[in-house]
C-alpha cells in the first residue's frame, strides 16, 4: 500500500512539475533576453545550463529529481523490516516456521526449519538501514540470503501485511473434510495426528497470536482452537505423572514461549518454553507442508518440546540448537528424568537443505523407570528444478531417515537376547513436488514406511476413549507390549490451488496398510451407547465395562462367550480424500 501511496505521489509531482516546465519554456520563448534570475550551484558559482535548456528550466528539473530522490527515500522507509533476498522471492515473512523464532515449521524456526531461522534471528530490534547511517552491515542475518518458501515445513508467504516494531501478528485457520472409504458408522479415525474424524466438516486448528520484539527480548504466542485442543494432548502420557492437569492447562497453545536474542557471532537466541521440535521435517501447522497428511516418521515423532532451547548461529548458514526438555512431546516428565537433544540445520547452497534432529536420555515410557529412549531423525531437501518463466516452473524432492529404540526396564535395543525383546523404531518417507504456472498449482507425490516392535512410537486408537495415559496401564484391544510387531507403509497424492499467497485449497488422496488391523472399519471403535469410561477393560456388547483386562475374565464378567464381550471394528487397509481449506497471514 505504502509502494503505491508513494508511485502516485511521484506521478503525480512529475506531471505538474513537467507541465509547469512547459509552461515556463513557452514563456521564456517569448521573452527571451529579458530572464534576470541567474541559477547557481552549492558552492555560490554560477551554474551553466545545457545546450537547448534555460537556467530556470534546468533549476525545475533539478527540483523534481529532488523530490523523486525524497519519495524513494520515503518508500525505502515505510517498507516493512524484512531481510531482502536473492533467488527470486523474498524470505518467508512468517518468521514462525521452524528455526528461528519458532522459525519457522513446524514439526523448528519457519520449517523444519526456516522461515523461522531467517526471523528468529530478525526478529529483536530492528536494525538502522545501511543507507541511511552510512554504515555496512557485513553480517548477514541467517537464511535470509536466498528464497526459503520451497521447503516443505516452511510457510510460503513471502509479505507481511502488517508489522510495527514491537509485534508480527499471525494468523492461522485450518478446515477439513475427509471421506474415508471404511465408512466407519462412529465417523471416528485412528493412527493420524492430523486426520480424526470422517463425513464432516471439523475445525482442525484457528491459531492467533504472533511475534514480540523489543530491545533483544524476544516472545511468542500462538493458540490452537478446533481438534488440536483436544487430539495433541491427548497423545501426551506425562499429565499421568503427577497432579494439576497439565493436558488442561497447555490445550489452547502451540507455542508460548519468551526469550533473549544476544548480538554475537550471527546470532544466538536464548528462549524458554513450548516451541515446536520439526522432527520429522513437517511442520506442526498443515499451510506449511506439501501434504495434508504426512508419513509414519512425521506424523508418529514430536510436534512440539517444552523446555529450554539455545540457538546458534555461526553463520548465516548454519544452526545448532540444543534442547534442554521435559521429554518427548511430553508437558512434563513422565518419569524423573528429563531430555536432552538438538537439531543441526545446513544451507550450503539455495538449493538444498540439511536437517539432523537427535533425541536421547529421557525415560519417557510413563509408570515404568529406567526405560530410556534414543532417536535420530534426518532429512535433506533439494530443489533440482528452478524455471520461473516455465508452466513446469519448480520441481524438489525431500528425503528423511529415522532410527530409534528403547532400553532397559525389560526391552532392548539389539534384539531378543537376554535385556528383553528388541524394542526399536526404523523408518523413511520420501516426497516430490511440481510447481505450476508461477506456484499457482502444485502436485505432490510421496510415503513413506515404519517398522516399530514394540509399538512404543505407534499411535494408539482411541477405542473406547482410550488415551496415552490409559494405554500405559492396559490396552486390551490394541497393545503396547514389548515385542508386539507392527509395520506399515503409506502413500500419498496430493493436489494445490495456492491462487493467493495467504490461501490454499488442497484434495489429497491417502492410502495406509499395516500388517495388523489398526485402522478404523464399517463398525467403528465406541461401544454401544458412548464410550463408558473405563478404556483399560474390556467393554460388554451391551457397552457397559467388564472391569477386566484380560479376555476369559471380561467373558464370565458380561454374561459368558465371545458374543458378550464388545470389540472394534480394526482393518489392516485404509483409504480416503481429504480437502482442506488453510489461511494464514
Amino acid at each position: 500500500m505504502h509502494s503505491w501511496k508513494g508511485r502516485g505521489l511521484l506521478l503525480g509531482w512529475s506531471l505538474f512539475a513537467a507541465s509547469f516546465v512547459c509552461g515556463l519554456g513557452l514563456a521564456d520563448d517569448k521573452n527571451k533576453g529579458n530572464d534576470k534570475t541567474v541559477a547557481t550551484n552549492a558552492d555560490g558559482t554560477e551554474s551553466r545550463p545545457e545546450a537547448g535548456w534555460t537556467s530556470r528550466e534546468r533549476w525545475l528539473l533539478d527540483r523534481v529529481e529532488e523530490l523523486e530522490r525524497r519519495v524513494a527515500e520515503l518508500e525505502a522507509r515505510e517498507k516493512p523490516n524484512v531481510p531482502a533476498t536473492t533467488g527470486g522471492g523474498a524470505v518467508a515473512a512468517s518468521a514462525t516456521a521452524a528455526g528461528i523464532v519458532s522459525t519457522g515449521a513446524p514439526k523448528a524456526g519457519f520449517s523444519s526449519s526456516s522461515a523461522t531461522d531467517a526471523a528468529a534471528v530478525g526478529i529483536g530490534p530492528k536494525r538502522d538501514n545501511p543507507a541511511q547511517t552510512g554504515t555496512e552491515n557485513k553480517k548477514i542475518e541467517p537464511f535470509s540470503d536466498a528464497d526459503w518458501t520451497w521447503l516443505n515445513g516452511n510457510a510460503r508467504t513471502k509479505e507481511i501485511f502488517w508489522n510495527t516494531k514491537f509485534f508480527t501478528p499471525e494468523i492461522r485457520a485450518d478446515i477439513h473434510y475427509v471421506y474415508d472409504f471404511n465408512h466407519p458408522d462412529d465417523h471416528s479415525m485412528g493412527g493420524s495426528s492430523e486426520l480424526f474424524r470422517t463425513n464432516e466438516v471439523q475445525l482442525e486448528q484457528l491459531g492467533v497470536g504472533g511475534d514480540f520484539h523489543y530491545e533483544n527480548v524476544r516472545a511468542r504466542l500462538m493458540t490452537q482452537f478446533g481438534m488440536y485442543s483436544a487430539t495433541t494432548p491427548r497423545n501426551d502420557p506425562s499429565p499421568g505423572h503427577g497432579q494439576w492437569d497439565l493436558d488442561t492447562a497447555y490445550r489452547y497453545v502451540s507455542e508460548a514461549y519468551g526469550g533473549y536474542h544476544f548480538n554475537v557471532l550471527h546470532g544466538i537466541n536464548v528462549d524458554a518454553g513450548i516451541f515446536m521440535s520439526y522432527v520429522g521435517l513437517f511442520s506442526y501447522y498443515n499451510f506449511d507442508n506439501w501434504a495434508y497428511q504426512p508419513s509414519y516418521v512425521s506424523s508418529n515423532t514430536p510436534w512440539f518440546f517444552n523446555g529450554v532451547r539455545v540457538q546458534i548461529f555461526p553463520t548465516a548458514h548454519l544452526k545448532i540448537e540444543p534442547w534442554f526438555i521435559n521429554g518427548w512431546q511430553a508437558y512434563g516428565s513422565a518419569n524423573h528424568r528429563p531430555g536432552l537433544g538438538g537439531q543441526i540445520k545446513w544451507t550450503p547452497a539455495p538449493w538444498i537443505s540439511i536437517i539432523s534432529n537427535n533425541y536421547g536420555l529421557g525415560e519417557d515410557a510413563l509408570f515404568i523407570k529406567g526405560r530410556s529412549r534414543i532417536h535420530t531423525d534426518n532429512s535433506v531437501e533439494v530443489k533440482y528444478y528452478d524455471k520461473p518463466e516455465n508452466t513446469l516452473d519448480k520441481m524438489a524432492f525431500t528425503l528423511t531417515g529415522d532410527l530409534g529404540c528403547e532400553y532397559g526396564s525389560g526391552v532392548s535395543c539389539y534384539g531378543n537376547h537376554k535385556g528383553g525383546p528388541k524394542q526399536s523404531f526404523a523408518g523413511w518417507m520420501g516426497y516430490n513436488r511440481f510447481w505450476f504456472h508461477r506456484d499457482m498449482f502444485a502436485v505432490t507425490l510421496g510415503g513413506g514406511q515404519i517398522n516399530n516392535p514394540g509399538r512404543y512410537l505407534v499411535l494408539i486408537p482411541p477405542l473406547n476413549g482410550e488415551t496415552a495415559i490409559t494405554a500405559a496401564t492396559s490396552s486390551p484391544y490394541f497393545t503396547g507390549n514389548p515385542g508386539d510387531p507392527f509395520k506399515a507403509w503409506d502413500s500419498s497424492f496430493t493436489f494445490d490451488w495456492m491462487p493467493k499467497q495467504y490461501i490454499t485449497f488442497r484434495w489429497e488422496y491417502d492410502y495406509r496398510h499395516a500388517n495388523v488391523p489398526y485402522w478404523t472399519g464399517k463398525g467403528g471403535i465406541t461401544p454401544p451407547g458412548g464410550n463408558n469410561g473405563a478404556p483399560q477393560f474390556y467393554a460388554c456388547s451391551n457397552g457397559s465395562s467388564s472391569g477386566q483386562t484380560s479376555l476369559p475374565a471380561a467373558e464370565l464378567a458380561c454374561g459368558g462367550g465371545m458374543g458378550s464381550v464388545w470389540f472394534p471394528d480394526l482393518r489392516k487397509n485404509e483409504s480416503f480424500i481429504d480437502m482442506a481449506i488453510l489461511v494464514k497471514f
